[in-house]
C-alpha cells in the first residue's frame, strides 16, 4: 500500500514524526509536502496533491493528512470524485470510517494529537489495518457519494 503524508505548518512537525513511524514500519511512504516549515503555507494545494496521487495510483493508496483541526484539509480533499476523506480523533472512529465508509484520506488535527503519540499511532495503526467490510448498504452509500 502506498501511503502519502501531507500537512500544512500547522501539522508540519508531527508529519514528520508520522512519517518516520511509518517508514521504520516498512510503508511504502511519499510526502507531498510542505518540505519545509513555512507559516504562511495553505492547506488546499497540500490536500490536492495528495487526493490527486491517492487517485492516480494503482491499487490500494491513501493519504494521510495532518493540519490543525482536520477539517480543512478534509474539506479540501473531499472535493475531488472518488477521495472520501474522514477526520479522525481516535482508534474507535478510525476503524469505523475504513469498516463502513472505505476512507481513502485520513485527516488529523494537529492540534489534538501531536502530542499523544500513542494516540495518533494507535488511530494510524487501526485505519491502515481496517478493511472496508463491503456490506451491500456501505457499497450503495459510497456509490451515492460518488454520484454527488
Amino acid at each position: 500500500m502506498k501511503i502519502f503524508l501531507g500537512s500544512d505548518h500547522n501539522g508540519f512537525h508531527m508529519k514528520e514524526h508520522v512519517f518516520a513511524y511509518l517508514a521504520k514500519r516498512g510503508y511504502d511512504v511519499e510526502d507531498v509536502g510542505d518540505t519545509y516549515l513555512d507559516p504562511g503555507d495553505d492547506f488546499p494545494e497540500f490536500a490536492q496533491a495528495a487526493a490527486l496521487k491517492v487517485l492516480g495510483e494503482e491499487g490500494d493508496a491513501r493519504a494521510i493528512l495532518l493540519c490543525g483541526g482536520g477539517q480543512g484539509m478534509a474539506m479540501a480533499a473531499n472535493r475531488f470524485h472518488g477521495i472520501r476523506a474522514s477526520v479522525i480523533w481516535d482508534a474507535f472512529e478510525a476503524k469505523m470510517t475504513r469498516n463502513d465508509n472505505d476512507s481513502n484520506v485520513l485527516c488529523l488535527p494537529s492540534r489534538i494529537l501531536e502530542n499523544d503519540e500513542a494516540a495518533w499511532q494507535g488511530i494510524i495503526e487501526t485505519w491502515l489495518n481496517t478493511p472496508f467490510a463491503a456490506a451491500p448498504r456501505y457499497a450503495r452509500r459510497n456509490a451515492q457519494l460518488d454520484q454527488l
